[in-house]
Formats: C-alpha cells, structure tokens, sequence
C-alpha cells in the first residue's frame, strides 16, 4: 500500500511484503501465507498483563515482534462501544458497515460488537461494569465518565495496565507513542500505567473543531468587514436586525456553545472539551464562571438581547432551530462545528439563494489589534479510548487486533475506507470517490463516510488531516480550522488531567453544584432578571459551594499530569 500520510504514524514493519499488505487490505484471512506471531490464549487476562507502575520499563523495553495481517489463527472478540449516529441512520451494527466487514478481514479477527441503546449509554455501561461480565474491550471516557479515571478502573478489575501488553504484541502504538511524548503522557495514569488504545488527532488543525461563522453575502451588502472585535460584532448584528430585518441577527444552541462561543473566548472565559475550567495566566486551574471576565462577558450578551441581537429564545433553542433560523435570513451568524452546522446551512440555503455565503469568524478580542490568547481548541486525545477488559481471555489477540488502527493498513482503513471502492491513491495521497462523495442512495456526506470509515467521529486510531480537507468540501468552510485557530489558546485548556478516586467523588459533587447555580445564574444575567448589582452575592456564593477546594483538588491533578 502507498504511504500517505502527512506526518510519521506507527507502520506495520518493513518485513512486511507487498504481497501480504494486499491481502491485509482486501482479501480473506484464508489467503495469507505469512504469519505473525502465534496467538496465545491466556486463562487470566490480568496475569498476562501484569506491569511496572512508572512506564519507564516500557519505554525501555525492546521493540515488540513483528507482527503480519490478517493474524493466521485469527479468534473471535466481543466488543462494546456506542453505535454513532451518522452510522445508526442507516446501519443496526458496526458490523454491518464496509467498515467493520473490512476491519475483520484485514486483522482476520471475528466481532461480536456490542452497542447500547442511544441516549443510555452511561446506565449500560454501569449496568455492565456492575455485573461484572464484561465483552473483551469497551470504548469509553475513562478520564472523564469513570469515577477515578482510568486507574480507578484498574484497580477496580474492570481493564488492565497495557504496559506490558504494548511491550510484547504493540509494535504501532509503540513506535507513535515513542514519536510523540505529549501523547503519550495522554494515555497514561498518574502511576504511568497505559489504559486504552486513544483516538488522536493526528495535527493541530483536527483540533479546532468549533467557531463563529457569518453572513458574508450580508456583509458585502451592506459593506461591512467580518468583525474581529466585540464591538465590530456589535456593529455587524445591529446592521443585520436593521437593515436586513433579522429576527435573531445572532442564533445559536446555548445548551451546546454556551462555554465555547467566541464571545466568551474574547473575555478569556471560554472553554472546550466540556469543562468549566481554565489555564490562566500563571499555567494554573481557574473556574471560568468566577472570573471578572465572566461578568463582562453576561453583561455584553445582557446588552444585546435587550437589544434583539441574540435570539430571544436562545436558552431553549435546538440544532434544528439554528438550522431553520440560518437558512431562512432570519439570522446573520451563528457558531457551532465546519461540517455539521456551516457547510450544512450553506448546502441547504444555497439551493434557493445561490448568493448564500458563510464564512468563518476569528476569535474576536475587546481591543483592536490584539492577538487572542483564548481559544476553542481540543485535546489531541479527546478521552475516547478503547480498553481491554479484565474479563478477556485471549488478551493476545485483543491487543493486535486494536494495534492495527495504528498501522499505514489501518489508518487508511479508519481513515479512508477501502482502497478501489471508497479511495483511490492520487499522486500519493487518498481521495474519496464518488460511492462517498456522491452516494447513490442520497445520503448526506456524513452517514455517507461513516459507511466506510471512523474518521468523522471517533476510535482507535489516529485522525488525518487529509480526511478532514475532504469532508469540508465549501471554499469557504475548508478555511475554517485556520481562521479558528488560537496560537496560545492549548495554554489555557486543561488537559485529560484525573482526580484520585476519593477526590473524584468530592470533585463531582462540588462541581455539579456549581454547574447548576451558573446556569441558572448565566441566563439570569443576560435575561435581566437579576442585577450585576447582585453579582458579588453570585461569588461568595459560588465560594459558599467549596469553590475553592475544587480548584485544590484541580490543581493537584493538574500538577500529577505534568509530573507524568
């Protein structure tokens, strides 16, 4: 197969042939002649996973055996993860998909995958962990939705430590992780024990996800700049409510953009990867909605809503709203994600105002000039990992199966999909065809990938950018991940950082209690029913909640991840 990518990513071995790559891509497991290492059945997963807490002896350790797909004696594993919706539109199963037929015959591995129901994904997993009989691998949050993190459930029996596993049947995850060190102190715990096998984003441009966008054909109109200040925002959507007659010059779900709209960013107060805490200045945790920016920040949003700039029924407002306001002039901007919001109102209004012209908006700042220091951006491993439970018993093969994401056979697969069917190599990089990029059947760009590919969503493996360039087909929407970005703005993001299990326990309390006091508050503030008279009453209340022992437990989290 042809190498394709733009950055060094773990590959199967040079010993691999061309022959054997063919058949690892395409043909049945029956049709390989060369053999990896043999598959071993072990009767105690956590024996054959047993580790030295530190990581040091991994990194140290010799290069894992080579190993060749589709694995000769292949085996059967179950495996349990959340059905995404671009794929359950159309699909019962992940095995359904191209996608998942092609995984198992290029590892020569059968699975049984294992979805819960949408919407009570949480209740299942628990309902799982608690009864204790567990598939051979879980995809998770581990750092966010299990109590403790990832050591927690370590020690708790539900996954093992991976150090030695990585050591002895991991040659790609290895060799990236060797090859990127902020990475790897991503998937790692405290006690330097790997966890799961982590979805990356394989650059920084994959992590600039969400951002404002515009009216630009308005703009022209009505000769305007896109606005790069709070006031030229200010400027543009009173235009747009009174020289266009729009409604809700400004619409978005604030359920989803509240903590990472682009006004927010501008008062240094946003946050992404649904968090409410930030880096400050000095490099340590702070709580957003205490800050003085936060005040400065509801009180523009209060300014503006008395004026009619932002929807009156923002609060409440679904995606399917938005969409309706976007495409029918009764609003002028928006925020929300490239693909699934921007491109998606242009596509659709276009086809009765082929002037409709959208395009992406800076983080704006309070000063004209200045360089935002905030900004949305995610981690490069968003905590969606797959795990190997303790309840595996053939740990082996769990392990190979999943190191193959990592591999040049592997990330085309999740990345593009089937070479001759859903790719073709073009002057050495992979571009869709027209089975994906005009599907026959009609389907939106989006259930169309998810047909072959995991890249517009999640899994083991490392995202390309080259995916990316595809998927965001509008001029105007391709720029978006460069106008969105923030030099600075991963200074202020806290990392995958993870609380000890009695401090998670502690942490969750305080900060749920927090959450509901500043939502109820935030909307408050902007609606007018309550003063910024009363604004000192809000922090010593939110002080009053143990505010402060929710920063100590932060910080010394956040201190842990660095010692990493």
């Amino acid at each position: 197969m042809r190498r394709n990518l733009k950055k060094p990513v773990a590959l199967l071995t040079a010993a691999l042939t061309a022959a054997s790559l063919l058949a690892g891509c395409g043909s049945s497991a029956g049709e390989s002649t060369d053999a990896g290492g043999q598959v071993k059945e072990t009767s105690n997963a956590n024996e054959a996973a047993e580790t030295t807490a530190g990581g040091s002896d991994a990194e140290e350790a010799a290069a894992p055996a080579e190993v060749t797909y589709p694995l000769a004696e292949g085996g059967t594993l179950t495996y349990w993860l959340q059905l995404n919706p671009n794929v359950s539109a159309n699909f019962t199963n992940l095995g359904e998909t191209e996608l998942g037929k092609a995984w198992q015959e290029q590892t020569g591995v059968t699975v049984e995958f294992q979805h819960p129901a949408s919407g009570q994904e949480k209740e299942q997993f628990n309902l799982i962990v608690a009864d204790g009989s567990l598939p051979d691998i879980m995809e998770w949050q581990w750092v966010k939705q299990y109590p403790g993190g990832p050591e927690k459930a370590i020690k708790d029996g539900v996954i093992i430590p991976l150090n030695d596993i990585f050591d002895q049947y991991c040659p790609n995850i290895k060799k990236y992780l060797a090859e990127n060190p902020e990475v790897d102190k991503m998937i790692k715990t405290d006690d330097g024990n790997y966890f799961a096998f982590p979805f990356i984003r394989g650059e920084d441009k994959l992590c600039y996800t969400v951002g404002g966008f515009i009216r630009q054909d308005w703009l022209d109109e009505l000769g305007l700049e896109v606005p790069t200040t709070v006031d030229e925002w200010h400027e543009v959507l009173t235009a747009f409510k009174e020289k266009k007659g729009a409604e809700a010059p400004l619409c978005f779900d604030w359920t989803n953009f509240k903590d990472s709209n682009p006004i927010a960013f501008a008062f240094k107060v946003g946050t992404a990867n649904g968090t409410q805490f930030i880096l400050d200045d000095e490099g340590k945790v702070a709580f957003a909605p205490a800050q003085e920016g936060y005040k400065e920040y509801l009180m523009t949003l209060n300014q503006w809503y008395e004026e009619g700039l932002i929807d009156r029924d923002i609060a409440t407002l679904n995606g399917d709203q938005v969409t309706a306001k976007m495409t029918s002039d009764k609003a002028g901007a928006s925020v929300g994600w490239a693909a699934s919001r921007m491109q998606l109102f242009m596509t659709s209004a276009q086809q009765t105002n082929p002037e409709y012209t959208l395009v992406a908006t800076p983080t704006p700042t309070t000063e004209k000039g200045a360089t935002p220091e905030y900004g949305y951006v995610e981690n490069q491993f968003p905590d969606v990992a797959a795990a190997i439970t303790s309840s595996c018993k053939n740990v082996e093969l769990a392990a190979k199966f999943l190191d193959y994401g990592y591999s040049e056979a592997g990330h085309n697969l999740f990345n593009f999909g089937i070479e001759g069917v859903s790719y073709e190599m073009k002057d050495g990089k992979a571009e869709y065809t027209d089975v994906v990029t005009n599907n026959p059947d009609g389907w939106p760009l989006a259930q169309s990938l998810a047909k072959y590919i995991r890249a517009n969503y999640n899994g083991p493996f490392i995202q390309d950018l080259n995916y990316l360039e595809q998927y965001l087909q509008l001029p105007t929407v391709k720029e978006c991940p460069s106008v969105w970005a923030v030099p600075d703005a991963r200074k202020h993001t806290v990392p995958n950082i993870t609380p000890t299990q009695d401090e998670s326990k502690e942490l969750a309390t305080i900060t749920n209690e927090l959450g509901t006091y500043v939502a109820e508050m935030s909307l408050k503030f902007i609606f007018g029913t309550e003063s910024f008279d009363n604004w000192d009453n809000y922090i010593e209340t939110l002080n009053g909640m143990k505010l402060d022992r929710a920063l100590e437990i932060e910080n010394a989290a956040l201190e842990r991840y660095n010692a990493r």
